[in-house]
């Protein structure tokens, strides 16, 4: 049985992705992903979910290459930010405060064992629809749109990883992070863990980057309601040119219905139907998948395309993590 997780953290609040095509980039996740723009503050677009509560969770930034500028966490409470500021600072991998962001508060930003940049934050500012986007029923925050995939919020967001179990053990320690599943080789090498800070399957996740790189970012999900939504997203896909990498298939861990594209700036996106699974027992014991086991490619056979080991941004030449 695991140790009891300190329950600091409430759940992933947003991500920030670099583009080196930001008005192609714009059009995909407003247009064919079907997301709400929210704000805009020099070289970012700000984007959001019919149904997440918060004024985004995607920011969206201009630069000459691809990849994730950071990943946020919020804290369920301002003491619960303290202390997981002062464990961080106590493990050496600190940055410092920021004064914030559009739609947010003060944030603590630092860097996991890997190089990837997190932050985290309890201060934010709840979605208020205007007028042309109010939903009929009030326990939503906004109306659901009818274009593209419409997708309804923020699921998960995986980076790729040099040393997974390093990463592990850091948000085990530092946040209070939950395994859930884990892909441990035949020597004993870890090279995939799922974790989650809430009764989802995973918040975040890690693989490994078989480049040998640091700090580069594998995909970032947003969930749809069922699998004919998916599918539904395949044929938008296919009709906008979309390079369609894997799927629509069934992952076998978390077992989500899932497709993985990449938007045009080259970062992976997935859809899934994130409701699949729920984790609601408390003494949960991580589900350890075998080298084998995952030869066996996903569940209903597909093998596991070869990219989703080594692909992933920025390209591994221009990584640049502290």
């Amino acid at each position: 049985m695991q140790n009891e997780p300190n329950c600091d953290i409430a759940h992933l609040g947003h991500v920030e992705i670099f583009t080196p095509t930001p008005e192609q980039s714009v059009h995909f996740f407003k247009n064919v992903l079907g997301l709400t723009e929210s704000g805009r503050q020099v070289d970012s677009v700000y984007l959001r979910g019919w149904d997440d509560y918060e004024r985004h969770t995607l920011k969206l930034t201009a630069s000459k290459t691809s990849g994730m500028g950071h990943m946020a966490f919020r804290a369920r409470s301002p003491e619960a930010l303290e202390r997981r500021v002062a464990a961080i600072e106590s493990s050496g991998y600190g940055i410092g405060w920021t004064e914030g962001d559009l739609g947010h508060g003060p944030a603590y930003l630092f860097h996991d064992p890997d190089g990837h940049k997190v932050e985290l934050y309890y201060e934010t500012e709840w979605y208020v629809a205007p007028p042309e986007l109010r939903p009929s029923l009030k326990n939503q925050p906004q109306r659901s749109p009818t274009r593209g995939v419409s997708v309804r919020r923020l699921n998960s967001v995986e980076c790729l990883a040099a040393d997974v179990k390093a990463n592990r053990e850091f948000l085990e320690q530092n946040l209070g992070g939950r395994l859930t599943e884990q892909i441990v080789l035949d020597d004993g090498t870890e090279t995939g863990i799922w974790m989650t800070f809430t009764n989802k399957g995973h918040d975040f996740s890690y693989v490994r980057d078989d480049t040998g790189a640091k700090g580069r970012f594998h995909h970032l999900t947003y969930a749809v309601d069922s699998r004919e939504d998916v599918l539904r997203a395949a044929d938008i896909f296919l009709e906008s040119g979309i390079y369609i990498e894997s799927g629509p298939h069934k992952h076998a861990i978390q077992q989500t219905f899932f497709l993985w594209v990449y938007e045009p700036g080259g970062n992976r996106v997935e859809i899934d139907n994130a409701g699949a699974r729920l984790l609601l027992a408390p003494d949960w014991e991580p589900i350890r998948w075998t080298e084998e086991e995952r030869n066996r490619g996903q569940a209903w056979g597909l093998e596991t395309a070869q990219s989703l080991h080594t692909y992933g941004t920025p390209p591994p030449e221009e990584v640049d993590i502290f």
